[in-house]
């Protein structure tokens, strides 16, 4: 273990336990309990060594304790596309509750593929890190059984692995997608479509495909556009494209909010249409930009909050093998009208 840096010299140099130890003449052993937890240490003995650790300047080394075995308290949260909305605000209430759990949340932003999850993973066994949450890709079987057989705690959020051993923590697209459905044909839609994306992810193409599906069972086509990335631009492109049809929707469903913003810009402001007079839409997360008034948007909630606390309940117990569903909200706001 170590601390900040100190002069030595010409030589910047670090303050070991060592030197902590000999300011409060106690043993480098009790030095190493005290800042662990590990083992019991006398009241009189952790005074001392918070005392020199304080004037000193010491605080322990986390990435140390891993490399001798002891559990490091890092957290890699494995994601893509950081940048948006769902994923930001999902990645800032899982730092924040790790942090109270006194855990290091380590964020490794990767492409979402295969490849950059996995080496995503990697690092995290080198890291020693007592667990990785992969919130954005799908990491290869036998990748994650090579993190559990060193002893990493793995939870996958919305993601389809059967592994064993793995934490999974996910919510019911289907039912979802299915009132999704009800909610427009309810406002008398009967053009409908589906907003999509090229980003195959578990998430994505559970709610498209369970969206379609409905649909099928009621003798309903509908349309099912993938233009890009899951992205602003690709709902305002996907609006361009299919609002500009000579038969364009009056219904659609947009597999993220974020999606939906983009096809409820270009609607209004290029194609000059009513929302929800003459099309109704129906987003997918509620993030908060779903509540400004340029949206107001009709959409399902994923219960952020308590699928946090729970990847906290697992990292913080001896779990293994889990499997939590969640229920997802409906949030009726102004881009459906009434049936």
């Amino acid at each position: 273990m170590t601390g900040p840096t100190t002069r030595r010299g010409d030589r910047a140099s670090y303050v070991s336990a060592n030197e902590v130890a000999e300011r409060a003449g106690v043993s480098r052993s009790a030095v190493s309990r005290t800042f662990s937890g590990a083992g019991s240490v006398a009241p009189a003995t952790r005074r001392k060594v918070l005392k020199a650790a304080e004037e000193l300047g010491y605080h322990a080394n986390m990435l140390a304790r891993g490399l001798v075995g002891e559990p490091s308290k890092i957290v890699c949260l494995i994601a893509a596309d950081v940048g948006q909305p769902y994923h930001s605000a999902m990645i800032d209430k899982v730092t924040r509750q790790l942090q109270l759990h006194g855990k290091v949340a380590m964020i490794i932003n990767t492409g979402g593929d295969e490849d950059s999850v996995s080496q995503a993973l990697r690092q995290s066994l080198h890291y020693r890190a007592e667990a990785s949450v992969v919130l954005s890709g799908a990491p290869p079987a036998k990748l994650v059984q090579s993190c559990l057989s060193n002893g990493q705690r793995v939870v996958l959020v919305n993601r389809d692995d059967d592994a064993e051993g793995v934490e999974r923590i996910r919510i019911d697209n289907t039912v979802a997608c299915r009132e999704a459905l009800a909610l427009l044909r309810r406002a008398g839609c009967t053009r409908l479509v589906c907003v999509s994306s090229q980003a195959r992810t578990t998430s994505i193409t559970s709610r498209e495909e369970a969206f379609s599906e409905a649909a099928a069972e009621l003798g309903i086509e509908i349309d099912v556009t993938r233009i890009g990335p899951t992205s602003y631009d690709t709902g305002l492109e996907s609006a361009r494209v299919l609002l500009g049809r000579s038969n364009p929707p009056d219904g659609v469903f947009c597999v993220t909010d974020l999606l939906a913003f983009g096809f409820m810009d270009a609607a209004r402001n290029i194609f000059g249409i009513d929302i929800p007079g003459d099309l109704c839409v129906i987003g997918f997360d509620d993030v908060p930009q779903a509540r400004w008034s340029a949206y107001e948007l009709t959409t399902f909630r994923q219960p952020m909050d308590e699928m946090v606390e729970r990847i906290a309940e697992i990292l913080t117990s001896d779990s293994s093998g889990s499997d939590s569903a969640f229920e997802v909200l409906p949030v009726w706001r102004k881009t459906v009208r009434m049936g």
